[in-house]
């Protein structure tokens, strides 16, 4: 079976890499060209392009069975909006279109849940067929709904369509370091002192890939998957970390109207520090919102499994201890686990 995969070396992409290449999938990666592409080098053939550019999709996106598209910018900030729009709608607009051209059999478009409208408390929330911006909140959950659509208006089109929903990322192989690792790093060096009231629904990155490729394999046409995990407050995914690092719980709990009220210049300060934003405004609302995703379809259709949530924190945190505290000299022991 041959595909491509674009969004390649990022967080799901170098593992859904991986994972292909282990059940003997020929790949190849449409990386950009100064993206770092060594975790998936061995892996794939390396195609340095951008969903920005419509030739350049048009000459690539052949003769394959699967286009995986992943590729787009995930942002919790209250910026970037203009670049989210353009990469997250318009490149899925050229990737769907280059597809057709193409006459590629299947296209699978990694969305978020962020796609679909809150429900509230405590409500399960499942899988729905149609996706309005003006039903969801943030710049990126407006991007991922406008593309979505942009996926689903092909059901009935020649080109072959399957969505899938992922809720919050985590696990390992996060080269991109991404909010959720920098929360990890920021709490083993002792820059976290405080957490806010709220949780959310994580899912393992390579469950993510595993519900991924089954949704390649199985999925229906024109359907949508929800690849969610296991629900966890932030101070229950806290009190993890400080069990399996040996470091001291964080127990000062800030109130949510003062953080709210302090997220747009906590932005500032981590634009200052050129670091990943832990909370900003959106994150905030977000944490505190209604996270109870149902992947019982998923189970049910495409033999969707996950893994214990301890067993991804500790795999995350290994990961990050590794390549962002060990490889920059940061000292730190972990207690024996034994």
């Amino acid at each position: 079976m041959k595909c491509i995969v674009t969004g390649a070396t990022g967080h799901i992409g170098n593992v859904l890499v991986k994972q292909l290449y282990k059940r003997g999938y020929e790949i190849q990666a449409i990386v950009l060209p100064k993206d770092d592409y060594k975790m998936i080098e061995p892996y794939a053939e390396i195609v340095f392009g951008n969903i920005l550019d419509v030739a350049f999709l048009e000459a690539t996106l052949q003769n394959v069975d699967f286009v995986f598209h992943l590729a787009g910018i995930v942002e919790i900030g209250s910026g970037k909006k203009q670049s989210i729009m353009k990469v997250n709608v318009e490149g899925t607009k050229n990737v769907v279109n280059a597809c057709l051209k193409n006459h590629i059999k299947r296209l699978i478009y990694t969305s978020s849940v962020h796609a679909i409208p809150e429900l509230p408390k405590p409500e399960l929330m499942t899988e729905i067929n149609h996706f309005d911006p003006a039903l969801v909140k943030g710049n990126y959950g407006k991007s991922k709904a406008i593309a979505t659509q942009i996926v689903m208006d092909q059901k009935d089109s020649d080109l072959d369509v399957v969505i899938v929903h992922p809720t919050g990322v985590i696990g390992p192989a996060d080269y991109k370091l991404s909010n959720v690792s920098q929360m990890f790093v920021d709490f083993l060096c002792g820059r976290l002192t405080a957490y806010l009231k709220g949780g959310y629904n994580f899912v393992d990155v390579r469950d993510v890939a595993n519900g991924i490729i089954l949704a390649a394999e199985k999925g229906k046409r024109g359907e949508c998957y929800i690849l969610s995990g296991s629900e966890i407050t932030v101070k229950e995914l806290l009190d993890e970390i400080s069990i399996i690092s040996g470091r001291k719980r964080i127990k000062t709990k800030l109130a949510f109207w003062f953080i709210l009220a302090m997220s747009y210049f906590a932005e500032i300060y981590y634009k200052i520090a050129k670091q990943k934003p832990l909370f900003t405004h959106y994150s905030i609302i977000v944490l505190n919102s209604n996270y109870h995703f149902s992947n019982e379809k998923a189970k049910r259709e495409l033999g969707f499994t996950t893994r214990d949530i301890k067993v991804s924190i500790k795999d995350a945190m290994d990961f990050a201890i590794e390549n962002y505290l060990t490889k920059n000299g940061t000292k730190f022991k972990m207690k024996s686990l034994e």
